[in-house]
């Protein structure tokens, strides 16, 4: 069987015009495989290299293949129905080392048709590296590499307003471009580029924070040998996601026509301001997984698939979804809804085993940041608690008993709450406090929630009742009034 190259496997090639910070399965099955379907369907016409950005050489460069992978897409789609599509990405014309190849990465930027500028080197690569140097081949981190090589592609082109860049960090951090340009201005400063160039920097390029969603499951480790039989061709860059995928892109109108996305509608915005997508994602999405766990976990069931496979469990998140999660978000009712349809379906996708214990890390940050905020917009709104995002506080609670149908199981969070739980549960089976002592003592602690709930009107009352429900009847009784 021949492995993937360009001579076995002709078609189309595109000119660089793209330049992209990363070589890891997101990028190549978000972004690649957006600019793949660009290219063949408009005139887009435009070729990525990658760069890789750190020193290492593992995984091996995606050149040994030419550039080419294949794309597995699976999930429900629109209409529930499962679906698998494998697409040959030939948008992608080779990789290079920032370290093995530097001289090479600083050329990039003397092609006059670059223009784009993709990345994502992890939560921590958009981050100041002290020491790092103009001069260093390369500079340690990401925003010094960038700061280089924008200083070359102005020097190269005099400073030429129309050799500009159209910057896109997809780092998970909030308003990732102004992280990135701040960071950039801040070394060209340390540096003392010339002011003219720090002018061309603000004036010739864009700096666009993003908000990206797909779930990419990598390479399909236990399938590769069946799917490489099915498609014919050895790919050991195979790169599997799910069906769905939402870009959001905080940057002028105009970028929407330069990607041709006039002439292609792809699931990609292009908006004045992520914030209110980061909100939606955040309560819809990360607030559903959030509510569901603690929940669904101790009803017996271990994967996010097997919850919403189970009526009364899938009902019971639903339900906090429509009735107490979207009503108090500041985005039109109909956009909520059909964002909200899409994360139900993306939770029952068969093809991915989402465990429930993994998502289950650091439940306590989560569910202050995720559920908590729409909690207490609810009761403002509402005038009463929202049932359900409070049950599953109740719920989260007796999550960190670490104990299931008398089987202990390994609760991951900062180890002050771990050795917190330990000791309040081990003082409630001795009788020494009541659960609403517990649950007091849970809710009062102003350093992590950045206030006492134990103040918030008619919650601690309830979250006791709702434990003592679970500590009595077991999760599936306590829970289906609620379903």
């Amino acid at each position: 069987m021949k492995t993937l190259n360009r001579r076995d496997f002709p078609g189309a090639q595109y000119p660089e015009r793209i330049i992209q910070f990363g070589e890891g399965n997101f990028l190549r099955a978000f972004i690649d495989w957006q600019i793949d379907l660009l290219n063949e369907h408009t005139d887009l016409n435009a070729g990525v290299v990658i760069v890789r950005p750190i020193e290492s050489t593992f995984p091996p460069s995606l050149s040994v293949q030419d550039g080419l992978y294949t794309t597995i897409i699976r999930g429900l789609n629109e209409k529930g129905e499962a679906v698998s599509d494998a697409r040959l990405i030939r948008s992608v014309n080779r990789e290079i080392s920032a370290y093995a190849d530097y001289d090479e990465l600083l050329r990039l930027a003397h092609n006059p048709d670059m223009r784009f500028v993709f990345s994502n080197t992890t939560e921590a690569g958009i981050s100041y590296h002290a020491g790092d140097r103009f001069d260093d081949a390369p500079a340690v981190s990401y925003p010094a590499k960038l700061t280089r090589l924008l200083f070359e592609r102005y020097s190269h082109f005099s400073g030429a307003a129309d050799k500009g860049w159209v910057i896109v960090p997809c780092e998970l951090i909030d308003y990732n471009g102004e992280a990135l340009r701040e960071l950039v201005l801040r070394y060209a400063q340390e540096w003392a580029l010339p002011e003219a160039f720090v002018t061309w920097l603000d004036e010739a390029n864009a700096f666009c924070s993003t908000l990206v969603d797909r779930i990419v499951t990598g390479y399909p480790r236990d399938e590769a040998a069946q799917i490489e039989e099915q498609l014919g061709y050895k790919d050991a860059f195979l790169d599997t996601a799910e069906h769905f995928y939402l870009f959001v892109i905080q940057g002028p109108k105009s970028l929407a026509a330069e990607l041709r996305l006039d002439k292609l509608p792809l699931n990609v915005l292009i908006v004045d301001d992520i914030k209110p997508y980061k909100e939606r994602k955040v309560a819809i999405l990360n607030g559903a997984h959030t509510a569901l766990v603690p929940v669904a976990f101790q009803a017996g069931l271990d994967t996010v698939g097997d919850a919403m496979n189970d009526a009364e469990i899938c009902a019971f998140v639903e339900k906090a979804i429509y009735q107490e999660i979207i009503p108090v978000l500041d985005l039109p009712r109909d956009e909520l809804e059909s964002f909200a349809s899409a994360v139900t379906g993306r939770f029952r996708n068969p093809y991915i085993k989402h465990q429930l214990l993994s998502i289950a890390l650091n439940g306590m940050t989560k569910y202050r940041t995720r559920i908590l905020p729409q909690l207490l917009a609810g009761q403002k709104k509402a005038g009463k608690l929202p049932a359900r995002l409070t049950f599953a506080l109740a719920a989260l609670i007796a999550f960190y008993r670490g104990e299931r149908h008398g089987e202990s199981y390994p609760v991951q969070d900062d180890a002050e709450w771990i050795e917190s739980y330990q000791a309040l549960w081990a003082q409630h089976r001795d009788r020494q406090i009541s659960t609403r002592e517990l649950v007091n003592a849970v809710l009062c602690v102003e350093s992590h929630w950045e206030q006492d709930l134990t103040k918030v009107s008619g919650l601690a009352e309830q979250v006791a009742q709702d434990l003592d429900a679970i500590l009595r009847d077991g999760m599936r009784a306590a829970v289906k009034p609620l379903c």
